[in-house]
């Protein structure tokens, strides 16, 4: 028989009593006794969950059978939706994009690399909200990092010399890559490569967060005296080093694993984290329902 967990009670000082429990000590909170469509209506809970998403950055909830209206009025209480250029809405609801996966899906893949959702947008999320609509018996799970952690953990002269860095984020060299050349091209020119800094500041938290990952091309201003002597400091001197940078996402003591049941939700604020959604499932079928929640600039 499975044990109850010991959940915990509120964060002293807070008014709610929304019960959780974390999954990791990096990343990931499950709540539980609480109904998305519930919290949507009560402002206590909307700012003691947003509270615990802050501290948690990912946070589980399971058996949330609620219709895609009560799932896009939620996710419109942290702001207003996004649309997807490639993927598109469900056509009664704009802003919830399904991520629809079987062996008729098209062959390009997404989603099992680590991400954060869109920063090839010049405001990329500011998070979002996922509802499982279909899951296999085995596989599908989705993995999030900590990128606040990641970037605390970096060694010290590491730090230094990503201070101040640049680096663009291309629609075009991911999306774009499966696409004729004109589709392309045409992606491009809707969606220019944006430029974001490679150590980002979290609006709310102040945290330092490291912002890169795999729509991340290329640093912008590290062909300076102080990084180049020779022209293989450049490259692939800088590759090598935005590669390392990106690679520091797939370290587990970052990750927390979420096993997906019908009806589960998980929510997560998309400026400290990445994700990875595992496609070892075949020839079953996933199908999930995505809001995403227009974002700021970063800086």
């Amino acid at each position: 028989m499975t044990e109850t967990p010991e959940l915990k009670a509120p964060v002293p000082g807070r008014l709610s009593a929304i019960r959780f429990e974390p999954l990791t000590r990096s990343i990931g909170a499950e709540l539980f006794g609480v109904n998305l469509g519930e919290v949507t209506r009560d402002d206590t809970l909307f700012a003691e969950l947003k509270a615990l998403l802050l501290e948690y950055k990912v946070l589980f909830l399971r058996d949330q059978d609620i219709s895609r209206t009560e799932h896009v009025a939620f996710a419109r209480r942290f702001g207003e939706l996004e649309d997807h250029p490639v993927a598109g809405s469900a056509p009664d609801h704009p802003g919830l994009v399904r991520i629809y996966k079987d062996l008729d899906s098209p062959a390009e893949h997404y989603e099992n690399a680590y991400h954060c959702d869109a920063t090839w947008r010049e405001k990329p999320p500011m998070g979002c909200v996922l509802r499982c609509v279909e899951t296999p018996e085995v596989g599908g799970d989705t993995i999030w990092v900590n990128m606040v952690e990641a970037y605390a953990k970096l060694p010290d002269h590491i730090k230094t010399r990503i201070d101040g860095l640049l680096a663009k984020h291309s629609i075009e060299a991911t999306f774009g890559a499966a696409m004729p050349t004109e589709q392309r091209h045409q992606l491009r020119k809707r969606f220019p490569d944006a430029e974001h800094p490679v150590v980002r500041i979290h609006p709310e938290t102040e945290e330092k967060v490291l912002f890169v990952n795999g729509y991340t091309t290329h640093f912008v201003n590290f062909h300076t005296p102080e990084n180049v002597r020779f022209g293989i400091d450049y490259a692939p001197g800088g590759s090598n080093l935005l590669n390392y940078l990106i690679s520091q996402a797939s370290i587990p003591e970052y990750q927390v694993r979420w096993r997906w049941t019908r009806d589960s939700v998980a929510i997560w604020d998309n400026r400290s984290t990445q994700h990875y959604a595992v496609q070892d499932y075949w020839p079953s079928v996933r199908k999930m329902e995505r809001a995403g929640i227009i974002g700021d600039r970063p800086f």
